[in-house]
């Protein structure tokens, strides 16, 4: 197949580093390639130790794998005890080898996907005036109230008793914000209101419901964003079961 062209779309793809952020990633890719299959190249970036995990799982020929090296710890030694340095390190160290890998590529880049819980694809779009649509692997309902915690622990400090003050958050949600706040590191929050805030600076919000299931969520982040938001469905490998449903027949 050849991958060059005008009307080649190509698309660079950063999860992060988690089985629950690559698959939904993954999925979300070959469903784009489904679609045009003969207009999209993805370059799906993973760390060297998930290429081994997932390298030889079957994929279209547009989705083509590229590695960063393992600058975070080793999946196996990740435990809650630990998940900060783990999170921290893909924050932090992650970037620079990214940035490398995009100077490396021959084709030039259309459009960035990155995982929200990345809090640095916004800024090396911004820095190379390359469009990002960030990525949110969870429903729609979490990723307001986390909105919501962002702007609030911006203007206020961030205490338990004060949650109950947070705009735009229905008393059904309030626990299960202080739920988060009392349960995860401090660290860990902090990390991820800090990759929450960069969003307000991609091109697009892609969230992985559907617009019936979350309909009064979704049109109240599409007021509250200057971009489009757009719901995709369920990121679970479908099509994937498809073929297999039909082999059987």
């Amino acid at each position: 197949m050849n991958f060059s062209g005008d009307d080649m779309c190509h698309v660079m793809a950063m999860p992060f580093p988690g089985r629950g952020h690559i698959n939904p990633m993954l999925s979300l890719c070959k469903f784009l390639i489904s679609r045009k299959p003969n207009n999209i190249l993805i370059t799906f970036v993973v760390t060297e130790e998930w290429l081994g995990f997932i390298g030889n799982d079957p994929k279209p020929e547009s989705i083509r794998f590229a590695t960063i090296p393992n600058v975070a710890p080793p999946e196996q030694e990740k435990t809650i005890d630990n998940f900060h340095l783990f999170y921290e390190a893909a924050m932090t160290k992650m970037e620079a080898p990214f940035e490398q890998l995009l100077d490396q590529l021959e084709l030039p880049v259309n459009v960035i996907v990155g995982d929200v819980e990345l809090r640095w694809p916004v800024d090396v779009g911004n820095r190379r005036n390359i469009p990002v649509a960030s990525l949110w692997t969870m429903s729609a309902s979490f990723y307001s109230m986390l909105h919501h915690l962002e702007v609030f622990s911006r203007h206020q400090h961030l205490t338990h008793d004060k949650l109950e003050n947070i705009p735009g958050i229905s008393s059904l949600h309030i626990e299960d914000l202080r739920t988060v706040v009392r349960g995860d590191d401090p660290q860990n929050i902090q990390l991820s209101l800090e990759c929450i805030s960069k969003v307000t600076k991609a091109n697009y919000l892609l969230l992985t419901t559907v617009q019936e299931l979350e309909a009064e969520t979704i049109d109240t982040l599409k007021s509250i964003f200057p971009f489009p938001i757009y719901p995709i469905g369920p990121a679970v490998p479908y099509l994937d079961l498809e073929e297999k449903k039909n082999e059987k027949h």
